[in-house]
């Protein structure tokens, strides 16, 4: 009987495996892309911050022209929606293919009433910027004490 050292840094090595294993079989893809009725579709990275009287939203939009591009509120919810289409390649066959095509789409509750008619939008080197005023009735209002 041979005695063999233990190297514990084999066996977590082989628990790395595992995992990465069941990360790439998955039905959710590590890259963040799943597919949906065959068509890609993405994850829409936001930053959203706020203030007193709004919230500004911004969201990575690289290689989307301002037209693909759809905002909607409805309530305290914002949705953006916007596509990328595929380029097509007339006699060239496809060797490496990394840049993302199909539907992004992100919905976020604000939890405050918006005031949708004030609502901006600005479109600037693929970062779309919106400024979402707070509707008056979530705004904070000063009650004056009345003194005997």
């Amino acid at each position: 009987m041979a005695i063999e050292r233990w190297y514990p840094l084999r066996d977590m090595v082989s628990m790395r495996d595992a995992v990465n294993s069941l990360l790439q079989e998955s039905f959710v893809q590590p890259n963040g892309a799943w597919e949906e009725r065959g068509a890609a579709t993405f994850a829409l990275p936001l930053d959203v911050t706020e203030a007193e009287n709004d919230f500004v939203v911004k969201a990575s939009l690289p290689g989307i022209k301002p037209e693909d591009v759809q905002t909607t509120l409805l309530g305290d919810t914002l949705t953006i929606r916007a596509e990328s289409k595929v380029e097509e390649e007339n006699g060239h066959k496809w060797l490496l293919r990394e840049r993302r095509s199909g539907s992004f789409q992100r919905s976020v509750s604000m939890g405050t009433p918006i005031n949708a008619d004030m609502a901006s939008a600005k479109f600037e080197n693929g970062v779309l910027t919106l400024t979402l005023p707070k509707s008056d009735q979530a705004r904070p209002k000063q009650i004056n004490i009345a003194g005997m």
